[in-house]
């Protein structure tokens, strides 16, 4: 998706949650992007009946939002870092996991003061793998959880990739693509309908 294209990133989320029948953690990594991909989509998925929430814009804390998420699987939840970070929803009501975009660090003199003391770009690095690693925990909890990560951005440097763990398949494909993929795991999962 090209960065800033807001109906085109506002297209994807919606396609991609579509293919899953909810059961998606949608993140952002501005809170701007979050309400306008909100406000384009909310409508459309109201009228097909899959719930979607999403943090800063439902006037409801977040620990309640991710409670409502985790006890309807055809409900979908768009946040920002702190549901990156925070959010434990094992099974089957956390089926798919959506980035927008690599969580590249803001450029403010304290970031460059600890880039600077730790080494660099590798810093750098460390910090977008963690936060990679942390969206991709998301969806395994616990032993017989399934899901699929989609990282919305053609400009994943492959040093990155290293955020996933080792046996992790990773496909670079179209949007076109990731969502087929999406719907295929939605039929079968281990040999189980989950539709």
């Amino acid at each position: 998706i090209k960065r800033g294209d807001i109906p085109q990133l506002s297209g994807a989320y919606a396609r991609l949650i579509e293919a899953a029948q909810g059961g998606t953690l949608g993140l952002f990594t501005a809170i701007r992007r979050l309400r306008a991909v909100h406000a384009n989509i909310a409508d459309r998925f109201a009228r097909a009946g899959l719930p979607l929430y999403a943090q800063h814009v439902d006037p409801i804390d977040t620990g309640t939002l991710v409670d409502i998420f985790r006890d309807d699987p055809l409900a979908s939840l768009l946040g920002t870092d702190a549901l990156r970070d925070g959010v434990d929803v094992p099974g089957h009501s956390l089926r798919l996991a959506i980035m927008e975009g690599v969580p590249w660090p803001k450029p403010t003199v304290l970031h460059a003061a600890r880039k600077l003391a730790g080494g660099g770009s590798h810093y750098d690095d460390l910090l977008i793998s963690a936060k990679l690693a942390q969206a991709f925990g998301r969806l395994i909890r616990r032993q017989g959880d399934h899901g699929q990560f989609v990282l919305l951005s053609s400009a994943v440097p492959s040093r990155l990739l290293s955020a996933f763990p080792q046996a992790t398949p990773i496909h670079r494909v179209t949007l076109d693509e990731a969502v087929t993929r999406v719907k295929a795991a939605q039929v079968r999962i281990d040999g189980q309908s989950v539709a």
